[in-house]
């Protein structure tokens, strides 16, 4: 039999090929004609035994194509298996050559892990898990999400029902939670997008949370813009902002505002209409909290928006 593999002597090859000619049926030329002649030629032929007769199998319609698939799938996830990933259910999931999995990875049904997605230890994938080039750090779960291009940090929980884009990324112990999207986007540290929301084009600062039913507005019909959100942001829910937009550290937007202009740190913003700016809401109504203390750190360096954290030592 042909498997479609033939090793030949360079330079007999050279020599064989003018000769080989088209009288057959189909009037084509037949590379393996040239063993013939390398019989006739008094050359050595010989035949390589394979040990698996699933590796000389060819694909000639899309059925054959689908079963050597699996063939690969199966030996690429007993290989993971036996280096100490858990894989709930081999037979629904299928994994990539090109990826990259740590030990105690746990792979629950349903998932696929495609191009050069790379899982760190104890992290959680799945159940109805599609990552393409997504990086997973140690410890994160990440439960019935699509993600590209996009990082999930370390202990960060995603899903279910999200949809990571090209250019998220996730800081440690961050959350997006359920019916979330979110696309070239950087949610800082302890930060939460939970539920139904939108996040584009934006960077949100460390232990803010946004609330559900949000809008990142940041297409206007030509341009993308961009929103940014400092740490320990309060979002009611229902907010929209619309970029470009920038929302102080420590501060606060009701819910179903309206957000065009920009917010100061500490601040309460509303809108019935008009966006209204309440200077020192959160010092007032929230003091002792994470907030309260980042929007007076910002103050306190006469930074009114988004202030870098404060230095440590000298």
């Amino acid at each position: 039999m042909n498997s479609g593999i033939i090793a030949f002597d360079g330079a007999f090859l050279a020599g064989v090929l003018p000769r080989i000619g088209n009288d057959n049926a189909k009037k084509e030329f037949y590379l393996t004609d040239a063993i013939a002649l390398a019989v006739a030629d008094g050359l050595g032929v010989d035949a390589y035994v394979l040990d698996d007769v699933s590796e000389a199998e060819g694909a000639n319609d899309r059925a054959q194509l689908a079963a050597l698939g699996k063939i690969l799938n199966d030996r690429i996830v007993t290989r993971w298996m036996k280096d100490g990933v858990t894989v709930m259910d081999p037979a629904t999931t299928w994994i990539d050559a090109d990826v990259e999995l740590s030990p105690d990875v746990t792979i629950l049904p349903g998932t696929q892990l495609i191009g050069a997605t790379r899982i760190e230890e104890d992290a959680v994938i799945g159940p109805d898990c599609t990552l393409k080039d997504t990086e997973v750090g140690h410890g994160a779960r990440v439960v019935r999400t699509q993600a590209e291009l996009a990082v999930v940090g370390p202990g960060a929980d995603v899903g279910p029902f999200s949809y990571l884009r090209p250019g998220t990324v996730l800081g440690e112990g961050g959350k997006i939670g359920g019916f979330v999207e979110v696309k070239n986007s950087t949610i800082g540290v302890g930060a939460k997008v939970p539920h139904l929301s939108y996040v584009g084009d934006a960077t949100i600062g460390e232990g803010s949370n946004i609330g559900a039913g949000t809008i990142f507005a940041n297409y206007d019909g030509v341009n993308k813009h961009k929103t940014r959100i400092g740490r320990h942001v309060k979002s009611g829910s229902g907010v929209t902002f619309v970029a470009p937009v920038v929302v102080g550290d420590g501060a606060t937007t009701g819910g179903e505002s309206l957000i065009r202009e920009d917010v100061p740190a500490g601040a309460l913003a509303v809108s019935a209409g008009q966006q209204r700016i309440i200077e020192g809401w959160t010092l007032s109504k929230r003091a002792g909290t994470p907030q309260a203390a980042a929007a007076e750190e910002a103050l306190e360096a006469g930074v009114p928006i988004i202030g870098e954290p404060p230095a440590t030592g000298e």
